[in-house]
């Protein structure tokens, strides 16, 4: 399971990166799409908080919390799944 959870994590650090490579390759003149701005907002959470209370963040700072929270993601889906795959005891007839 901890493998896992490393898994996630990094999945969470590939995200912002490729967000941060998708922005950085872009024209700085041109319009981001609606799309590709939501989909950043909801991929990296740190990206809501920096827009809701208006400041920027370092990119160290994206790539570490978006592995922190894909890993505690991680963490409630495995846990979950570990919990709905366990088999049922079987009831007998009495």
């Amino acid at each position: 399971m901890k493998c896992r959870i490393a898994l996630w994590a990094f999945a969470g650090l590939v995200v912002a990166g490729w967000w941060m490579l998708y922005f950085s390759l872009r024209d700085p003149g041109t319009a981001i799409p609606l799309l590709a701005r939501s989909l950043a907002r909801y991929s990296c959470p740190i990206v809501l908080v920096g827009d809701h209370f208006n400041f920027g963040v370092h990119y160290s700072w994206v790539f570490l919390t978006n592995a922190a929270v894909y890993a505690l993601v991680g963490t409630i889906v495995e846990t979950v799944g570990h919990q709905l795959r366990k088999p049922m005891p079987l009831k007998t007839a009495r």
